[in-house]
């Protein structure tokens, strides 16, 4: 039987993948024929993605150093992401209401791995 530290890695990794796929949902509603609307596209989904794929890559880490690594990118991805996502809500390319419920859990999603950081590097008090 898991843990509940293993419980919650699995959970946090479903809730990572299931907020870029509602992410990716979002920006098919954005013209692609447009040129700030390719780069918003662009520059989100590769943020995005890049969340979900440093903490994957996080799990597999050969080193403390190295999964410290790993998750300190995906918060830095998260962080840009959260910049796009602002960006887009405030050009009112995106009905608000959506893009502040991704906003919200972004938000959680950044403070769940700052809080693992803080943690990781004994920082925490």
């Amino acid at each position: 039987m898991k843990n509940d530290k293993e419980n919650f890695k699995i959970e946090f990794k479903r809730r990572i993948y299931k907020f870029i796929l509602q992410l990716i949902k979002i920006t098919e509603l954005l013209e692609d024929k447009k040129t700030v609307d390719r780069i918003f596209i662009g520059q989100i989904i590769r943020s995005v993605t890049s969340i979900g794929a440093n903490y994957i890559e996080a799990q597999a880490a050969s080193s403390k150093k190295d999964f410290i690594n790993f998750i300190h990118h995906s918060l830095k991805s998260a962080n840009e992401t959260k910049f796009w996502l602002a960006l887009i809500r405030d050009t009112n390319k995106l009905p608000k209401e959506k893009v502040n419920e991704l906003l919200s859990e972004l938000i959680e999603i950044s403070n769940i791995l700052g809080a693992s950081l803080l943690t990781l590097k004994g920082k925490r008090n």
